[in-house]
Parts: C-alpha cells; structure tokens; sequence
C-alpha cells in the first residue's frame, strides 16, 4: 500500500470528509481492520484565504509548496491538495517535488466520462468557476463542456462557501439557493453538475436535483484510495 500524502486545512472541515472518507474506501476494498497509510500537512486557512482575496497567488504557491516539501519529506508516495480552489496552483507545487500530485479536476473528469456525460454545470469560489486553471482543463484536457451560473449566483455560491461553509454553518436557505442555481444550470443543458468546491459536499447531497452530481472530494479521495493500493506494475 503506498502512502497518500494530503495538504488540508482548506477548510478542515473539509478534510475531515477526506481523511473519513479515505479510510472508509480502504477498509471497504480491503477488509478488516485495514486503513490508509497516509501524511497529512494541515495549514492555517485565514492564511490562504487572505492571499487568495488579495490576488497574492506567488505568496500562497510559496505556501503550498512548503507543505508539498514536508508532506513528502515525511514519506508520501503521492500528494493531494484537499481544495480545488487550490489546484490553481498545482503546476507550482508539481514543479517543486519529486512525487505525483493526484489533481482532483482529472479525477472529476474521468468519472463524468465514465458515467456518459458531456456537458456539466460547475459550482465552486469564484476562482473556480472563473478562471482557466479548473474550467480549461476540463474542457481543454478531457473535451467537456462547462457551464457556469450568471455572475450574480456565482457571487452567492462563492460568499456561502467563505461565509458559512468553511465555518462549519449549513443554512437550509442556502441549500435552497444552491438547489435553484443548479436547477438552473439544469435548464440552460448541464447534463450533470460538478460540486467543485470540497465544502458544497456539506451542503446538498446527491438526489438534490434531477442529475447527476459529481462530488469533488469523495471524487477526489476515492481516486486517491484506488492509487494506493494498486499493484505495482
């Protein structure tokens, strides 16, 4: 079994869901009293957060490759960034370390492929749903259609995930807008919807709509359990 190596704390809340649901697939697949072997460098997310809001993207990427140093350091035989706003800066960490980096934007990929989708809405922060880092390389690398929410329920899904998510607050008015935006993502062609942000998972739940929903972090995690415990070829 190789050792899964995780940079959390963006939220923890987050990676709490993480670190369970990594361990609940290792026992699932392998039995017993089996869990994963697994190095996790937590960060201050007041930190990140503030560098984020401030554009100050060098300063986190210095940050995350910090971790990405020690994680490794510590014995990881791959990494995961436990954030997909996070995977902005992916290729810089990649760069500064000797081990893979398992990126939740092709694990995501590879499972709405799977399951026959071409067209997907996309929930996340602004960064995510915004800019090239996420959206490019669905499109661009795994050939999927993206579609996002109007600026003003972008604005809403980002401020519930700063606001009261990465809080530990799950407002049922908040489920509602999330329900609405998706449905309208629904209605605009999205076959299927890709909760990229790792904290929306606490927020609704598949069955919440009317189409497939792609939840990044057990996407993410359950990826990171199938690498692990693969044979060596």
């Amino acid at each position: 079994m190789k050792t899964i190596g995780l940079i959390g704390g963006m939220s923890w809340e987050s990676s709490i869901e993480y670190y369970r649901i990594i361990n609940t697939a290792t026992q699932a697949k392998l039995g017993g009293l089996h869990s994963a072997k697994s190095v996790m460098y937590s960060v201050d997310f007041a930190e990140i957060e503030a560098l984020q809001h401030q554009g100050h993207w060098q300063a986190a990427a210095d940050l995350m490759i910090d971790a990405a140093q020690k994680v490794e350091k510590a014995g990881a035989d791959f990494l995961l960034l436990c954030t997909n706003t996070m995977h902005k800066l992916a290729d810089d960490v990649q760069a500064q370390i000797h081990i893979p980096l398992l990126h939740i934007a092709d694990a995501t990929a590879d499972r709405v492929k799977a399951a026959g989708i071409a067209k997907v809405g996309l929930l996340g922060t602004r960064f995510t749903m915004e800019q090239a880092f996420y959206r490019g390389r669905l499109v661009e690398n795994h050939g999927l259609a993206v579609l996002v929410p109007p600026m003003a329920a972008r604005e809403t899904v980002h401020r519930v995930i700063y606001e009261e998510l990465c809080l530990g607050h799950v407002s049922p008015a908040s489920r509602s807008q999330y329900i609405e935006i998706m449905n309208q993502l629904i209605q605009a062609g999205a076959e299927g919807i890709i909760l990229g942000c790792t904290e929306i998972e606490l927020l609704v739940q598949i069955g919440d709509v009317a189409v497939p929903l792609f939840p990044t972090t057990r996407i993410h995690a359950e990826a990171a359990v199938a690498k692990a415990i693969a044979p060596e070829v």
